[in-house]
């Protein structure tokens, strides 16, 4: 089984928020939005986010390497160039320091495509012969332990769900070759093409690597993953922390899959001492073990050596590379070209030593005003949750009191850790990109060996400095906002104060809403999963929240193709209680500066709300935009801002929403939770 590291955190776009300077202008247009991207013909209580983003979609081109387009795609490429510019000086750099040989070294052997050309299938060959030479499934279980092979069960350390304060050890499904287990099972036409172009891929990569029989092997392959994917859970149970939580003792591990010989299997990953195991999807684990037994060593062989050729694929040939660019990009997500080596180049160094790179990126592209502006935005929005959750009507007082407990104990971290990790004893090879991969797998899994022994470490980060992005942990209570999101337009120094709040304001709401959504709610101000709730008060939470699953359920992107609002419900409650949170900290912000005046012909009202729409502006290819709906926590942009205003009685009243306009909402019907 493939080690990996654990992390439980939920994660979304955010900013911060801060009055305009007369000193320069927004960035976007005159007060911190392009007007050009509204369309005018679109009534705001139709269809929002094509009143606030219309025409921007109609004119936006997604670029022919991306599967979207919009901020987050735009600022992800204004990052991807910072670093491009400290990686490739370090790469041509012979006075550099360690960690710039190695952040240099692991670039220019990525990207230096006529070495890997010439080498040809050479640095397959001594890993393709170990996999071959396995004869026992004991062997093979040694294989599947070894970071950078796939196996059919993840094992990964993370802290303790009823314990955060130490590390513990996790079992559960694995990632298949297809995104999720709807691509195996699903029985329509979308799925049947994906399925019919994996088997080609398959083929493919097996003949690319001289395999025998590569037509037989896909059959082989493709029967093996769609048995494991009948076992496997959905996306959205994984997602249920209660269902999640299954501490077994060694006993009970080896009763329910004894197929995988957990004592030698943990023994060989450095886990010997660990007395228990939480298993995340016992029934998917038990599952595998059983197909583990099942089928064929030769199959087993065959799919692991397919797998490890798949997925370092981007360091062979470029044969190898074209055809994994055509089945995971073309053909899952509708992406039309293969982006430049030096952009990948930069995303395999930040996922080897990213905080290397975030720790040279931070010097030159985080101003410390931006660190106290943020402490301020956080502050306010910690006032407008503590006046939301005080005076809302469905709560007891000894769970409000609870409720508060928590709020007050949040964490924000921003920009960067406060000590980065030590790369120093990672071997990087100038020359060696495939065993540059491979040690920079193994690094990190020894890294999570040496602090399982120890407390765990609350400064660890789960993103770099450089990500466009942000995240909430719930077993540490700690929101996090790294350095590379402080940027319009989600955070624009001198744009109108009503944007901040609705761009950015919104999402640091949003994170902060993640505390107290359908599963951040069930972990205490100490990060430890614990039933603090009355029964009533859950009932009450639990009427809301089944109510925004349903107005969610209805929103169809695709003909075929609904919203999960089981899946997508604590980003839909963070969402929703970002907006509202961020839009009473707004008014605080108005009762203390004064009414604002009107811009452009809208209030503040209206501007705030337009900039939470700004925000979401995204365009995605159709298959793209399939998978997101299919596998991941989050709506697509336009339910984002839609499935939100719909229920926040101020946006009804800034844009004179009326019955009989599509979006709108009774007042009874309408959800509101923090």
């Amino acid at each position: 089984m493939r080690f990996k590291t654990l992390t439980l955190a939920t994660a979304s776009l955010l900013a911060v928020v801060a009055a305009p300077s007369n000193a320069a202008k927004p960035f976007y247009g005159d007060w911190g939005y392009d007007r050009s991207a509204m369309d005018s013909s679109v009534k705001p209580g139709d269809d929002f986010w094509a009143f606030v983003n219309g025409d921007w979609d109609k004119k936006t081109q997604i670029a022919a390497d991306r599967a979207s387009a919009g901020p987050f795609v735009t600022l992800s490429d204004g990052a991807e160039r910072d670093v491009r510019q400290i990686v490739e000086q370090l790469a041509a750099d012979q006075s550099r320091d360690h960690l710039g040989q190695q952040i240099g070294d692991y670039y220019s052997s990525f990207t230096d495509t006529g070495a890997i050309e010439a080498a040809g299938t050479a640095p397959l060959k001594p890993y393709l012969a170990e996999i071959n030479g396995a004869k026992t499934r004991a062997q093979l279980l040694s294989l599947f332990i070894k970071p950078g092979y796939a196996s059919p069960v993840d094992v990964g350390i993370g802290p303790n769900f009823k314990n955060p304060d130490v590390y513990a050890v996790f079992a559960g499904q694995a990632r298949l070759g297809m995104p999720s287990r709807e691509y195996y099972l699903e029985d329509n036409a979308k799925m049947q093409a994906h399925r019919a172009a994996y088997r080609n891929y398959i083929v493919s990569i097996e003949k690319l690597a001289g395999l025998p029989d590569p037509e037989g092997a896909a059959d082989r392959i493709i029967k093996l993953e769609t048995d494991l994917s009948k076992v496997q859970w959905t996306a959205a149970d994984r997602r249920d922390i209660d269902k999640i939580y299954n501490p077994m003792t060694r006993a009970q591990l080896i009763k329910l899959a004894p197929q995988f010989d957990w004592n030698a299997t943990l023994a060989k990953g450095g886990l010997a001492n660990a007395k228990t195991v939480i298993v995340t999807e016992p029934s998917a684990v038990a599952g595998a073990g059983k197909i583990l037994a099942s089928a064929p060593l030769s199959t087993w062989k065959e799919w692991l050596a397919f797998r490890f050729i798949s997925d370092h694929a981007t360091v062979l040939p470029k044969a190898f590379d074209d055809a994994r660019f055509a089945f995971y990009s073309k053909e899952l997500s509708g992406v039309q070209a293969q982006r430049e080596r030096w952009k990948r180049g930069v995303a395999a160094v930040n996922n080897a030593l990213g905080e290397g790179v975030g720790q040279i990126y931070v010097k030159s592209h985080f101003p410390a005003t931006s660190e106290a502006q943020m402490h301020e935005l956080i502050g306010n929005l910690e006032e407008a949750y503590r006046d939301r959750i005080s005076n809302n009507k469905w709560m007891d007082e000894a769970t409000r009191k609870a409720a508060l407990e928590k709020l007050a104990a949040f964490e924000p971290r921003i920009g960067h850790p406060v000590k980065y990790i030590d790369y120093s004893s990672m071997n990087v090879v100038k020359g060696d990109p495939l065993g540059n991969e491979l040690r920079a797998a193994d690094f990190q899994w020894k890294l999570d060996l040496k602090r399982f022994p120890k407390p765990v470490d609350r400064t660890l980060w789960g993103m770099f400095p450089q990500t466009i992005n942000a995240y909430y942990n719930p077993l540490a209570n700690q929101i996090t906002f790294p350095a590379a999101i402080l940027q319009p337009p989600f955070f624009d120094p001198n744009a109108d104060p009503a944007v901040n709040y609705g761009a950015i304001g919104a999402v640091i709401g949003h994170e902060m809403g993640h505390g107290f959504d359908n599963e951040g709610r069930k972990f205490d101000p100490k990060g430890k999963l614990r039933d603090w709730w009355s029964p009533e008060a859950a009932k009450s939470f639990t009427t809301r929240t089944d109510a925004l699953v349903a107005q969610y359920n209805g929103f169809k992107p695709f003909p075929d193709l609904a919203v999960n609002g089981k899946l997508t419900l604590g980003e839909n409650i963070g969402d929703l209680s970002g907006v509202e949170a961020a839009y009473a900290a707004y008014q605080k912000y108005t009762a203390k500066h004064g009414q604002p005046p009107v811009i452009d012909g809208l209030t503040g009202d209206q501007r705030f709300f337009i900039a939470y729409a700004q925000a979401w502006q995204e365009k995605q290819r159709e298959d793209a935009e399939r998978q997101q709906v299919i596998t991941n926590e989050h709506s697509p942009g336009r339910y984002r801002v839609n499935g939100v205003v719909r229920n926040v009685d101020a946006w009804y009243k800034a844009f004179n929403v009326q019955p009989g306009d599509k979006l709108y909402l009774p007042p009874e019907q309408r959800v509101h939770i923090w």
